[in-house]
């Protein structure tokens, strides 16, 4: 049996590089044989940043109504909040006093948000791939769907993993496995090709929210930086144009095609006529999904209980396993 767990935060909305990078994908594992899906909502990551509590709970709701708009079928897979399962909070602990701090400092995704600050970074902040690492070895997944910049997290995971078995001399945590697929894993902001699609970017002409309406889209995408020559007939050529090559790579996962089909359809031509020929494959893929996250959010007692009916199927998988963990530890019963 594969087991797949994976979650996003409640940070703010989700963007079209959320959805192209991580949630198509989780859709498309839910018809593979033999496999589990649990999808959280990660909520007590989101609280190691600056956050708005009175924004969260709603949120959490919307990150669920999209996962549920965008195809995450509840009757195939656990949708739950992670905050709800509080098997991944007393995990996180035990597993605490294995992880080595010399590897958590040197954690990438720490050193980036902690910045110069970082002796006044938050103790949630710095441990918060330990808490990641729980959130995979409490349901014993086998499989985790990854962005680049949560490989290294997932490596702790699986260093964890090997700890506990060692230590213990027991064959107990799986060894997790990356999953880094789809047509567009790393989608690009439309204002710089260089750098990632963010929810944090202070523009939202860096991104197409899940939200944005049709002419929102529209007026986003014609607005998105492209360079000045026409496209050209092969991947090759498009070396060292990180612009154009996010666009087309959009379009071509947008539209189920191959990036080399795409150019063959408008080598030549300038992104005058290409852009508008995007706006049209966006809005025709993503309207579905906005439309019904939009019914979602306004009956909120349906999401609620999808995320009731998973945390108690969650917490039926932790459960054990935290008890198993805790015998093997020697606690008193």
């Amino acid at each position: 049996m594969k087991r797949i767990l994976s979650g996003m935060q409640p940070t703010s909305q989700l963007h079209l590089g959320n959805y192209l990078g991580a949630l198509k994908n989780w859709v498309d594992f839910q018809g593979e044989p033999n496999t589990e899906c649990l999808y959280c909502v990660v909520d007590l990551h989101a609280i190691t940043a600056d956050y708005e509590p009175a924004n969260l709970a709603n949120a959490t709701r919307e990150i669920a109504a999209a996962y549920i708009a965008a195809g995450i079928d509840p009757d195939k897979s656990s949708i739950f909040v992670q905050s709800h399962v509080p098997e991944h909070s007393q995990l996180m602990w035990l597993l605490a006093t294995m992880a080595q701090m010399g590897k958590l400092e040197r954690m990438t995704q720490f050193k980036d948000k902690a910045g110069k600050n970082a002796e006044r970074a938050g103790l949630g902040l710095f441990a918060y791939p330990v808490l990641m690492a729980a959130d995979i070895l409490i349901y014993k997944a086998t499989h985790v769907p990854v962005g680049e910049d949560q490989k290294q997290h997932l490596e702790l995971a699986r260093d964890l993993a090997a700890t506990f078995n060692t230590r213990y001399g027991v064959d107990f945590f799986p060894q997790p496995e990356p999953v880094i697929a789809g047509p567009a894993p790393r989608v690009m902001s439309l204002r710089d090709g260089s750098s990632k699609m963010s929810k944090s970017a202070d523009s939202d002409m860096t991104r197409i929210n899940l939200t944005d309406s049709a002419d929102l889209i529209a007026t986003t995408i014609k607005k998105a930086k492209n360079d000045a020559d026409p496209l050209p007939a092969t991947l090759e050529e498009l070396k060292g144009r990180p612009e154009a090559l996010n666009l087309i790579t959009l379009y071509a996962a947008l539209s189920g095609r191959e990036k080399q089909d795409v150019l063959s359809e408008f080598e030549g031509k300038q992104f005058g006529a290409f852009k508008p020929a995007l706006a049209d494959v966006a809005i025709a893929h993503l309207e579905p999904i906005t439309s019904r996250m939009n019914e979602l959010m306004q009956d909120p007692a349906q999401v609620d209980a999808v995320l009731a009916r998973g945390a108690e199927k969650a917490r039926s998988i932790a459960s054990p396993i935290l008890g198993d963990v805790h015998k093997i530890m020697g606690f008193y019963k």
